[in-house]
């Protein structure tokens, strides 16, 4: 549990994006998880692409097309409408440019586009840029081990983090190392923006900020625990699940915590990251469920239960939130009451993240398939 906040510097509004897009790991630099456009009421399967192994990533959806990451290593631009295959990159052992990437593999690491390059982050350590046209690679760049963070543009740069404990600052055009930030253990979580800094939960049960331009140290906060989910920041608060098997708010204004819930039967680790939409933190937890916990208080205003960890992070689109479960079901819930609204059986774990966009929601199965709904 978060007992004590060493140090909290600088808040202010962080701007999602204006447009229909959704172009990174929950959407936009707060990592709010909540759409621009609506979902119809009524959703049913436009189509759905077999990738490969499984895909653990969310997808980006920008200007009309999904960009998606399977296991065997491929990175894949999509049609949104149709899912036809535009590209394919899959770095290989015949790449003259790099050698060793016969074994790249794509995780959990969503893909993130800006300026006409896509990101993705590998389980070998390398972050690659990769042209949106084309599919060509434009650049690498090699951490010191796995990547699991999602890479986050925000201006001339974009930000990773990697599993040999550090968070790095990139410049976008050409991927030369700006600066890196040391913590004490591995950065699975991917950090949030706000006015900025960059936040994020360590596997070191540290809560970092970091300064965008400079790489500095602004914020350390004991989380009390071991943190893998991203946190979500909305109108100057914070919000993150922990290993402790509690949620945190706090309020980066007055430097103190607003509340941590815990529920009060089941006490399971959270690893999804949260939703903030409408006044209401949801998030899935490994006891099976998802919380809807209230922004300001801290209490649980409802909970669903599913028939297996809920590692996916859920996302909103108007009065709806939607979430995976690794019971191979997407459930439309109704975020006022919780009731289910609807049910899709994809037969096989979801614990990758949906993404919304363009009236259409993207998620892939861990049997490897892509399925788009409208």
């Amino acid at each position: 549990a978060l007992r004590s906040v060493l140090v909290i510097v600088l808040a202010s509004v962080a701007g999602a994006q204006d447009d229909g897009d959704w172009p990174q790991f929950r959407r936009d630099a707060a990592l709010s998880g909540s759409a621009a456009t609506p979902l119809g009421d009524e959703l049913e399967l436009k189509w759905s692409v077999p990738l490969g192994f499984s895909v653990e990533s969310s997808p980006a959806i920008v200007g009309g097309s999904v960009y998606a990451t399977s296991l065997p290593g491929i990175l894949v631009k999509l049609n949104l409408q149709d899912g036809e295959e535009l590209w394919r990159y899959r770095p290989g052992a015949d790449d003259a440019e790099v050698d060793g990437f016969e074994e790249d593999r794509f995780g959990e690491s969503s893909p993130a586009v800006a300026d006409g390059i896509v990101f993705a982050g590998d389980l070998m350590g390398i972050l690659h840029a990769v042209d949106a046209e084309s599919g060509e690679v434009r650049w690498r760049f090699a951490t010191g081990a796995e990547i699991k963070s999602s890479p986050v543009i925000i201006g001339d740069r974009v930000l990773i983090g990697s599993y040999d404990g550090y968070l790095y600052g990139l410049a976008i055009a050409d991927g030369a190392l700006l600066w890196k930030y040391e913590t004490f253990n591995y950065v699975h979580a991917t950090p949030a923006i706000w006015d900025g800094i960059a936040y994020f939960g360590g596997c070191d049960e540290l809560f970092h900020g970091v300064r965008i331009s400079d790489g500095a140290e602004v914020v350390s906060l004991s989380a009390g625990a071991y943190t893998a989910a991203s946190p979500v920041i909305i109108d100057g608060k914070i919000f993150f699940g922990t290993f402790d098997n509690e949620v945190l708010g706090i309020d980066l204004a007055t430097q103190t915590l607003l509340w941590h819930y815990e529920h009060p039967q089941r006490h399971f680790p959270f690893y999804s990251s949260a939703l903030a939409v409408a006044g209401t933190i949801v998030i899935g937890g490994r006891d099976k469920m998802v919380h809807a916990i209230d922004e300001q208080t801290g209490e649980g205003r409802w909970t669903f239960t599913t028939q297996a960890r809920v590692d996916s992070s859920p996302a909103a689109s108007g009065n709806r939130v939607y979430a995976g479960s690794s019971d191979g079901r997407l459930y439309v819930l109704d975020l006022t009451t919780g009731e289910k609204l609807w049910e899709f059986d994809a037969a096989a774990p979801l614990v990758a993240s949906p993404a919304i966009a363009q009236s259409r929601l993207v998620i892939g199965s861990e049997d490897g398939v892509l399925y788009c709904f409208g």
